[in-house]
């Protein structure tokens, strides 16, 4: 057996002594996780005071408590909201209680098993174009986390609106981008917790094309609501079908509207991220290349990755858990505290800010063997894991609702181009794993690809 690669992937470089206010928001700006102190890898809980105080959470039975058992008590944070707010409205992502409940009752039955197996074959054809736009390169490195975004849209346009001509999907593309580019410019003024009506400079610049993005929005919403569902159900058609069985409340079209940006938004940018930093762990470890490849070639053969193929590939499967573990799109979420509670024998006070840093969780000592090493084969046996020290996605009611529709994605594109080419690094172009709002691999992820 090869011997394991001689260095560790790329990592963010954690503070080892503290920062001021001013100090955080600059680092902020930069990168968020540049914030977390090196000891979160470390102890369970880590406490502060930026403006307000903050408590940063790393025990598994403390986020059970925040995420499950007493989730009512710790509503998403001012900051998330005000950041999120202008592109996805009262979506089920930003919405809390009752307005969240009925929501989520109504969209989940879009995201079953049968519905997500129906849309494989559109994650199956944006494969098999990326594999051809890595072949028209030919020599040429190949900026992979580029390909990925555009991969990704592709089959999140054609799911939202099945590529009916009534969706500006590169307009949308083009306006989400912007406005990431500006929200994710952490604000004093969020970290402070002003109101939302008090004016972020920065997030001025995209609002007239955050405002044409729903207008197109909404009006395919209508077209579609006239012209009905044709052929296999995409997610519009199932989210127009969609009703609350508890209180019989169907989505308007604002409520629509505001629910497909969020899926838009989340659905490819996350798996796109996955993707990127997938290809780079395994440009970086050949000997996983190799592996992933015996278990395609075993499936699949020559043939394309499909949606049957997928419970068959548990290894490429791992490869896409072990780059979430590494590199977890969405690296830091935070909460507030609505009434006093007690975390880790620790004092909760209403009003403070409990951050669950999932990239520290997932790269802590005393949950992770080797945390920063590159090891798939750790999620052989899942049952050993332990629950709550591993949260890609969330956990709790509020899990992903789009978790399944992700994996299965990432999996038939990883699976598809790791069948087609063998990926090395560029020497001198590692990424720097950057967090906006998303853990993004600044600089691009350039590999050479050699078609097998």
């Amino acid at each position: 057996m090869a011997s394991p690669p001689p260095t560790l992937p790329v990592r963010v470089p954690l503070i080892t002594e503290p920062v001021g206010i001013l100090g955080s928001l600059k680092a902020a700006r930069r990168n968020v996780l540049s914030i977390i102190p090196d000891i979160a890898t470390r102890q369970p809980m880590v406490s502060g005071r930026t403006g307000k105080r903050w408590h940063m959470v790393m025990d598994p039975g403390a986020l059970r408590r925040v995420l499950l058992e007493n989730e009512a008590n710790y509503p998403k944070s001012i900051v998330t909201k005000n950041l999120l707010r202008p592109a996805i409205g009262e979506s089920m992502f930003i919405a809390e209680g009752a307005e969240w409940r009925w929501q989520r009752r109504a969209a989940a039955p879009v995201f079953s098993h049968r519905n997500v197996m129906n849309l494989a074959p559109i994650m199956t054809a944006a494969a098999e174009r990326s594999a051809e736009r890595i072949s028209g390169a030919g020599n040429r490195a190949v900026d992979m986390a580029e390909d990925m975004v555009r991969t990704t849209f592709d089959v999140i346009a054609d799911v939202t609106f099945s590529g009916d001509g009534s969706f500006d999907s590169d307009g949308v593309h083009q306006a989400i981008d912007a406005y990431i580019a500006e929200a994710g410019k952490i604000s004093l003024f969020d970290i402070l917790g002003l109101p939302d009506w008090v004016p972020r400079p920065g997030r001025m610049v995209s609002a007239g094309a955050m405002r044409d993005m729903k207008r197109v929005a909404d009006d395919a919403v209508e077209a579609r609501r006239k012209r009905g569902p044709e052929g296999v159900p995409d997610l519009l058609d199932l989210l127009l079908e969609g009703e609350d069985p508890e209180t019989k409340r169907r989505m308007n079209t604002a409520e629509l509207r505001d629910n497909l940006l969020t899926f838009i938004v989340a659905g490819h940018e996350t798996t796109a991220l996955t993707l990127a930093w997938s290809l780079y762990l395994c440009a970086f470890d050949a000997r996983v290349q190799d592996k992933a490849r015996e278990e395609l070639r075993r499936v699949c053969g020559d043939g394309p990755v499909t949606g049957a193929d997928v419970a068959n590939l548990p290894y490429i499967r791992m490869i896409a858990d072990e780059a979430l573990r590494l590199y977890p799109p969405a690296a830091m979420v935070s909460r507030s505290a609505l009434a006093d509670d007690t975390l880790c024998g620790r004092k909760i006070s209403r009003g403070d800010t409990v951050i669950v840093p999932i990239y520290a969780l997932h790269r802590h000592h005393q949950l992770w063997d080797a945390p920063d090493a590159f090891r798939p084969e750790r999620f052989e046996t899942r049952k050993d894991l332990q629950r709550y020290a591993y949260l890609p996605f969330g956990d709790g009611p509020r899990i992903c609702i789009g978790a399944s529709f992700a994996l299965q994605e990432a999996v038939i594109i990883l699976g598809t181009l790791l069948n087609r080419f063998r990926f090395t690094p560029v020497t001198g172009k590692a990424p720097e794993p950057v967090m906006i709002l998303t853990l993004r691999p600044e600089g691009g992820v350039w590999l050479q690809a050699e078609p097998l």
